[in-house]
């Protein structure tokens, strides 16, 4: 079946939001799959986000980016755990908003900051000082998030299983 509604949810948010998280638990709840934009170009390319992002360079992940949202977007109902940058381009918004209903997971910047200090997955975007860097990704990205937003959820004080059942009972089926 190829899904040419709206018959995807989205997750969008900075890095640290809980999207990779949520998305199984979630689907798990709506009886769809599960799709993480970022593990499935790992898989493909055969390398992490931040190998790639310093082999290939920005604007290339953000190609693969673009076309495994749109293969996913393509694909039976799921719930898509997108990349922190996924809105940074028009072409993915668009995509958003025409195949899938999109949430923005909030979170203040001193929660992510936390949550990432205590994973140990490489964040290329935010090398160096990490709390600059985050403030300014979600300066640029924020009103971004909020474009293709369909609803917003503040997550910093939930787990990702009460954030799961929370979207299951907002969103429609």
């Amino acid at each position: 079946m190829v899904a040419t509604d709206r018959s995807h949810i989205a997750l969008v948010g900075l890095s640290g939001t809980g999207k990779s998280s949520i998305a199984p638990l979630l689907a798990r709840l709506r009886a769809v799959g599960s799709i993480d934009v970022d593990r499935e170009i790992e898989r493909t390319a055969g390398a992490t986000v931040a190998r790639l992002f310093d082999e290939i360079g920005e604007p290339a992940f953000r190609d693969l980016e673009e076309r495994v949202l749109a293969a996913g977007l393509g694909g039976a109902p799921s719930v898509v755990a997108t990349g922190g940058g996924i809105v940074v381009r028009a072409a993915n918004r668009q995509l958003l908003a025409e195949r899938a209903t999109t949430v923005w997971l909030r979170a203040d910047i001193d929660v992510i900051l936390d949550r990432l200090c205590r994973s140990p997955e490489q964040r290329p975007l935010l090398t160096g000082d990490a709390a600059t860097a985050l403030r300014r990704l979600a300066t640029e990205r924020e009103p971004l998030y909020l474009e293709v937003a369909d609803l917003v959820v503040d997550v910093g004080s939930l787990t990702p299983a009460e954030i799961a059942e929370h979207l299951d009972h907002e969103l429609p089926l």
